[in-house]
């Protein structure tokens, strides 16, 4: 999700491309081919669909606030650092969840400069 301005000006999931298909329709019982990190070929992250739904209808995200699941990927920091939002905030590590010792999105960002924080309050 995310805000600007005390309001939510997009949305996004772990999912296809808007205009594509789930993958369990291809690949019904298997799902879709894995790729290198055994993520799904063909789903963006819900930053990158947060992103690009906000662009695509005109939102300017510039100095936004984005609120994610997991701390970002490395690939998916890179877009929230190219389109100058100012803060991250998640819940839980993207490299426990993948089983990597670095949490590289989260250095990244904030070696340029983006606040990332994981959150801690209360989820339920």
């Amino acid at each position: 999700m995310l805000t600007k301005d005390t309001r939510i000006i997009s949305i996004g999931y772990n999912g296809p491309p808007a205009g594509t298909h789930n993958c369990d329709e291809e690949f019904p019982g298997v799902g879709c081919p894995r790729d290198a990190k055994g993520s799904c070929s063909l789903a963006l992250h819900a930053e990158q669909n947060a992103i690009l739904f906000a662009v695509k209808n005109g939102s300017n995200i510039e100095g936004s606030t984005l609120f994610v699941t997991l701390a970002p990927c490395i690939a998916c920091a890179r877009v929230i650092y190219t389109m100058k939002i100012k803060k991250v905030i998640f819940l839980h590590s993207y490299a426990a969840y993948k089983g990597i010792a670095v949490e590289e999105g989260v250095e990244f960002l904030r070696r340029f400069g983006v606040e990332v924080e994981q959150y801690k309050g209360i989820t339920e």
